[in-house]
């Protein structure tokens, strides 16, 4: 994408200015949803080099399942995040910043989304206590860095063991979700996938502008969690009463 890494670039920054969100220094922010705020961002889910990983990968009936902008710092230790019960997920992630093995790239464990594999399950039982069960910290294990520059696109699936280390501050990221249309047997699961969107203070899964713009390709991809979203509201105002401010992460 490297053709429209600057217009990218330019609206990954503009978005956060117009929330009106304040980094602090040290520490990671977070803003979800986050490409939904932006016409641009948006139409990133229209050009076919984005489009077409989902489809052939999810099944051309694929949801978007919203995206996160971030500023990070310092290292993220190894995780995997395990989507809706076992529905196939990926990431497509933009780093606007080149990264590096020791700069904060992602560094991933191979065939670590195979949750039924003993070696995954190892990982996912050790991996937290890497110091004193192997000798290394988790920045010295052997897993396989993916360097990248801006303008290129990383795909990975949820499930698989992931994190960066050795990253500056302000690490500027964004990742755009997908996953399978959910069966009707599972909707309960993609409803709670909904209702967890409150804790960013969220009336609405999507935001305005990706509705807006939206043609009618890309409301296939936008329509089963629209008409599953009925709770959603009442759920961001308890969480707007109880929690000091929207997560980070």
């Amino acid at each position: 994408m490297t053709d429209k890494i600057e217009q990218i670039t330019a609206s990954f920054e503009s978005v956060w200015v117009k929330a009106g969100r304040r980094r602090t220094p040290g520490k990671r922010a977070c803003l979800v949803p986050f490409i939904d705020r932006d016409e641009y961002l948006s139409g990133l889910l229209d050009d076919p080099r984005i489009a077409t990983i989902p489809a052939q990968l999810l099944g051309a009936d694929f949801n978007y399942c919203t995206s996160d902008g971030n500023f990070y710092t310092g290292d993220t230790s190894y995780h995997s995040n395990a989507f809706m019960g076992g529905l196939s997920a990926l990431k497509v992630a933009f780093y606007l910043d080149p990264v590096g093995p020791e700069s904060g790239c992602l560094r991933v464990f191979p065939g670590s989304q195979k949750f039924s594999d003993d070696y995954a399950q190892v990982l996912s039982r050790d991996l937290d206590s890497s110091a004193e069960l192997w000798g290394l910290g988790q920045a010295g294990l052997p897993a396989v860095p993916i360097p990248s520059e801006p303008g290129d696109v990383v795909v990975f699936a949820h499930g698989i063991k992931h994190g960066s280390f050795g990253g500056d501050e302000g690490r500027r990221l964004f990742v755009m979700n997908f996953a399978e249309r959910c069966p009707q047997d599972r909707l309960p699961a993609l409803r709670e996938h909904i209702g967890s969107m409150a804790r960013f203070w969220n009336d609405s899964y999507y935001g305005e502008a990706i509705l807006a713009s939206a043609n009618a390709e890309r409301m296939v991809h936008l329509q089963q969690i629209l008409d599953n979203q009925d709770h959603l509201p009442e759920l961001a105002a308890r969480c707007r009463r109880e929690m000091a401010g929207p997560a980070q992460g």
